[in-house]
């Protein structure tokens, strides 16, 4: 059976503060080096690696499993999927 590795890029949605990508750019902006960075956001990323048929279930079984772990709060989160 093939093997798939799907990215789960976890971000907060657009509007949502974002205190790690602040923290980042102050940081940024103390060092004095880098004044053209206006914005920093944050984000996590998982790899999972699964063995299954096609890359639309790997999909499918890694979205699902993280709506049933509750690996983020879709009230304040934006998910990205990527199957290579």
């Amino acid at each position: 059976m093939p093997m798939f590795e799907v990215q789960v890029i976890i971000e907060n949605k657009p509007g949502i503060s974002d205190p790690e990508g602040a923290t980042i750019l102050n940081d940024l902006v103390l060092k004095g080096s880098y004044s053209s960075v206006k914005k920093i956001r944050s984000a996590k990323m998982l790899r999972f690696q699964i063995s299954t048929t096609n890359k639309k279930t790997a999909e499918e079984t890694v979205q699902k499993l993280c709506n049933e772990l509750r690996i983020y709060n879709p009230m304040v989160s934006k998910v990205t999927f990527t199957v290579n």
